[in-house]
């Protein structure tokens, strides 16, 4: 028994039609409408707003062991750069500029805090970003974590 390579089949280039995607949107969700007619009937249709009324949102609560607790976004998340016998003075300086874009002063003094006080936050805000500055100082090879503050 031989194996053989199927053949392959160019695809076609022509765009796909979307009336059989818009066929069943329709029958899935009927109060939905796709707009027909030339394109100024569908840059009218487009054109129109809803007025609706605005709600006020409150922040949700939770009760957890006889405390109410406030469901509000997440404090900000500090980036910490740790001292290192490793890496030179002027290259941390060198990544707090190209990694933050700050400048020279601002990125002398954080290594200095950095070298004399053993730790300096370079950074703060949302988790996402922090883990990412954290990953970016790793790849340049300093020592950094991530803290929520408090």
């Amino acid at each position: 028994m031989s194996l053989r390579p199927m053949s392959l089949r160019p695809m076609s280039l022509r765009p796909m039609s979307l009336r059989p995607i818009r066929a069943a949107m329709a029958l899935a969700v009927p109060d939905l409408a796709w707009p027909t007619g030339s394109p100024t009937t569908v840059q009218r249709a487009a054109s129109k707003t809803i007025e609706a009324e605005p709600e006020t949102v409150e922040p949700e609560t939770t009760q957890r062991s006889g405390t109410l607790m406030d469901l509000r976004p997440d404090r900000p998340w500090l980036v910490i750069v740790w001292n290192d016998p490793v890496n030179l003075m002027s290259y941390v300086t060198f990544v707090f500029q190209k990694l933050f874009g700050y400048s020279r002063s601002k990125a002398t003094r954080l290594m200095l805090d950095v070298h004399h006080k053993g730790r300096a936050v370079v950074s703060s805000g949302p988790r996402e970003r922090a883990e990412l500055d954290v990953y970016r100082l790793h790849e340049h090879g300093l020592w950094a974590t991530l803290e929520q503050s408090g």
